[in-house]
């Protein structure tokens, strides 16, 4: 077989009979390569199947590569507009919510981490986001979802620490816990950005500048916008560990280009997206433009979770394309480019034991080359981003993720997923007019944390100086 990178106007056709075909110049096309790449990915999902769970996957997947595939899954129907997988993907991320509706459900304690539920929240913000089917008004709503999420970091925010930051783990007996990522705090930046983007409340884009302004403090994120993994607690996070994933440097352009959309094109937040693109660029990409996890790809070491980085990376070039039109020129040509080298190896035929997908459509992991057998839920999700995201046509603002005052209809909750005693106010139900009236949460994280300390403090005296104290640092802007 030989193939083609596109770039402009080339296109891929994989020759081999079961092979997947795709033309980058039609839309059809590439939808119709989206299909078979999307029921290869589905095929390996059990959790509709009589006796399972919804939500899950099977070992040896952990629970938030579920949640990153039905992410996957909801940017699938928005992009396409095939809603085969509307029903397994609603009912996933529902029923993983949890009993405080928070994405904190008991039996994922032993491996929940804050990037675990990180990714579960960003999925229901990109229902938020795509006007995907709304619950029934009974059932947690998606924006609430992902406000409960933020409300649950704000929280755990640890200034005891390393001067802030979230740790790794949530709970202290799981490995990880004296570790502070910058995963977690990436899935904290996206979620602030977006939901201050989506609301147009001020609370949420300071709290994304201030992870942002804490990240650049510790040098996790530095001058050269290189984003390492992150440091432990043990020496106030002076030591670093320094290996790079593709999924790192994703969240963080996709959470800066949120910002630069809510900030109506402020110059600081444009340079922030390009420089996390030139990095990403320098980094990541072979002399041929492919994509490479360069921190496992080249031993060839990458896990599981590691095999399905690279799609994370795709999605959120695809949501920066949108919310900040001035890098599509730049970043479709990568798009189509590795598109075209993912699926020119989704041409395999494992055993059924792997893959119960048609024959000559399963995806391997690496790019650079046809198909190597490495077969699973990242591989074939990542090869479904890469080709889905090149449908996003340049300034269609039509199909730019819904905001509250711009078509979207998810209801939020200021207290969602917020313990009772830390509940401060509670708001009448929210109609999507009344999300973006002057002052709607426009002080909600800051009453959350006055709440702890007037639990957590009795002296009167006390608690006045330091309420005066949180009143007067809510009115610093951090960055943004």
């Amino acid at each position: 077989m030989r193939f083609s990178l596109p770039f402009a106007g080339l296109g891929l056709l994989a020759g081999s009979v079961g092979a997947i075909q795709v033309n980058f110049d039609s839309d059809d096309s590439i939808k119709a390569a989206a299909s078979t790449v999307a029921f290869g990915l589905a095929r390996f999902y059990t959790g509709n199947n009589t006796g399972d769970v919804p939500g899950n996957l099977p070992d040896p997947y952990f629970w938030w590569e579920a949640g990153a595939m039905f992410g996957t899954l909801v940017d699938y129907w928005f992009h396409t507009g095939d809603d085969t997988y509307n029903a397994i993907t609603k009912q996933a991320l529902l029923h993983q919510v949890g009993k405080d509706r928070d994405y904190m459900p008991v039996n994922q304690t032993r491996t929940l981490g804050n990037d675990d539920q990180g990714f579960w929240a960003m999925a229901a913000m990109s229902a938020a986001e795509a006007k995907f089917p709304d619950p029934s008004p009974d059932e947690p709503q998606w924006l609430a979802l992902a406000q409960a999420v933020f409300n649950a970091y704000v929280s755990r925010w640890d200034e005891q620490h390393c001067d802030g930051g979230l740790r790794w783990q949530i709970f202290q007996f799981n490995a990880g816990f004296e570790y502070k990522n910058s995963i977690s705090n990436g899935c904290f930046f996206n979620l602030a950005s977006r939901l201050a983007r989506y609301t147009g409340n001020s609370t949420y884009a300071d709290w994304a500048g201030r992870v942002w302004t804490w990240l650049e403090g510790h040098e996790l994120i530095d001058k050269d916008f290189n984003v390492f993994d992150g440091a432990g607690i043990v020496d106030q996070c002076a030591t670093h560990d320094k290996a790079q994933w593709t999924y790192n440097a994703g969240i963080y352009l996709h959470g800066a280009a949120a910002l630069y959309d809510y900030t109506n094109g402020s110059a600081l937040w444009e340079g922030r997206v390009n420089g996390l693109i030139k990095r990403t660029r320098e980094h990541f990409f072979n002399e041929d433009g492919i994509l490479v996890e360069r921190a496992c790809e080249t031993f060839g070491t990458c896990n599981n979770d590691q095999q399905s980085f690279r799609g994370y990376l795709m999605r959120w070039f695809g949501a920066t394309m949108q919310l900040a039109p001035f890098t599509y020129d730049t970043l479709m040509p990568i798009l189509r480019t590795n598109a075209a080298a993912a699926a020119r190896q989704c041409t395999g035929s494992p055993p059924a034991s792997k893959y119960r997908g048609p024959a000559g459509t399963a995806c391997g992991f690496t790019w650079t080359g046809t198909f190597d057998n490495l077969v699973g839920v990242g591989p074939q999700m990542s090869a479904l981003s890469a080709l889905q995201y090149t449908l996003i046509k340049k300034n269609n603002r039509a199909a730019v993720p819904a905001t509250a005052n711009n078509g979207g209809t998810s209801i939020g909750n200021v207290n969602a997923g917020a313990r009772d005693e830390t509940k401060m106010v509670m708001f009448e139900p929210i109609t999507v007019g009344e999300r973006v009236a002057a002052g709607f949460l426009t002080t909600a994280a800051t009453l959350s944390l006055i709440a702890a300390v007037v639990f957590l403090l009795r002296d009167e005296t006390d608690i006045e100086a330091r309420m005066d104290k949180l009143e007067n640092e809510k009115t610093v802007k951090w960055g943004v």
